[in-house]
C-alpha cells in the first residue's frame, strides 16, 4: 500500500507518495514544522490563529487524516472526509500518528 501526502498552502498544492505509513509521517512532520508566515488575504488583516496556513493531509490511511497548520504556528489534527474531527491530544502530531496507526 502507498500512502500520499498533500500539502496546501495559499493557491499552491504539493503531493508526494510514500511506500510506508512511517515514512508519510515523518514528510506531514516535517512539512508541519516548516515555514510559518503570516498570510494577508483579500486586504483584510487576520490574527495568526484564524487562518489555516497550510493544510496537510494523508491519503492511503483507513480514513483521511492530517494537520492543520495555524499562522501562529499552532497544530490541529483532524480526521475524516465530509466532517472533520479534531484530535484530541497535547501534541497533534502525535494525536494524527495514533490515529493512523491503531486499528479500528
Amino acid at each position: 500500500m502507498s500512502y500520499r501526502v498533500t500539502v496546501r498552502r495559499g493557491p499552491k498544492v504539493s503531493h508526494q507518495d510514500y511506500e510506508t505509513l512511517n515514512q508519510a509521517l515523518a514528510a506531514i512532520e516535517r512539512e508541519a514544522r516548516g515555514d510559518r508566515r503570516p498570510v494577508n488575504a483579500l486586504g483584510r488583516t487576520y490574527e495568526p490563529g484564524q487562518l489555516v496556513a497550510a493544510r496537510i493531509e494523508l491519503k492511503g490511511a483507513k480514513h483521511p487524516a492530517g494537520v492543520d497548520v495555524r499562522g501562529d504556528g499552532s497544530l490541529v489534527a483532524w480526521t475524516g472526509r465530509l466532517r472533520r474531527k479534531a484530535l484530541e491530544g497535547e501534541d497533534a502530531l502525535q494525536a494524527l500518528r495514533q490515529s493512523v496507526s491503531v486499528d479500528p
